[in-house]
């Protein structure tokens, strides 16, 4: 019997937090700059995909740009 459940084996791969701003990739939403391709993530589901905010539907990781923390970080 184990004490401690193992976090990686009690839930999914989290790659989205609730508030989180997350970018549509460009070849999704072609002719749209960032900031019109950009939404902030409403809930993150069981199932690991993602309801946004004004955007309807459920998402998956792939449909979005990779994450840069160091892109808005001033030189």
């Amino acid at each position: 019997m184990a004490i401690f459940k193992n976090r990686k084996e009690s839930r999914p791969d989290v790659w989205a937090r609730p508030e989180m701003p997350v970018t549509f990739r460009a070849e999704i939403m072609p002719g749209k700059n960032r900031e019109e391709r950009t939404f902030r993530v409403k809930e993150v589901l069981p199932n690991g995909r993602v309801t946004l905010h004004e955007f309807t539907g459920e998402h998956i990781k792939n449909e979005f740009e990779a994450l840069n923390f160091l892109r808005d970080k001033p030189i």
